[in-house]
């Protein structure tokens, strides 16, 4: 996994732009909510790789969405389902998915409704 180019195309104006029509968020709000919880998603995606009982299935739904095309991050945002992105950030960060949309609500002012939608918006990417 490419720390530098996913951190770049979460945070691109692109992805900013498509994450905001996607979620009726401002653009500001998808900036703040996204730079607040990189750092736990990454430590999540960390433990899933690193830890014997779900490195596997980690594996394999990474192989599922590294087909998708983010050429064309218009294109692909507008394909996202937020469903399957809600489950993305649940294996990611397990039980701490609430308390993880609460924080990251309070710190960027925005509701913890919007916080999650961005993050399920996201995930996929």
């Amino acid at each position: 996994m490419d720390l530098k180019k996913l951190t770049s195309t979460l945070l691109s104006s692109d992805s900013i732009k498509g994450l905001s029509s996607l979620t009726g968020a401002s653009k500001g709000e998808v900036s703040n909510v996204l730079t607040e919880a990189l750092p736990a998603l990454l430590n999540g995606a960390n433990g899933q790789a690193k830890d014997e009982s779900t490195a596997g299935s980690f594996a394999t739904a990474l192989a599922e969405h590294a087909k998708d095309d983010t050429g064309n991050l218009a294109s692909f945002l507008g394909k996202v389902d937020l469903g399957d992105g809600a489950k993305i950030i649940g294996h990611l960060l397990g039980s701490d998915k609430d308390s993880l949309t609460k924080t990251v609500a309070k710190k960027t002012g925005v509701s913890s409704s919007k916080a999650g939608n961005i993050l399920s918006a996201a995930a996929p990417l």
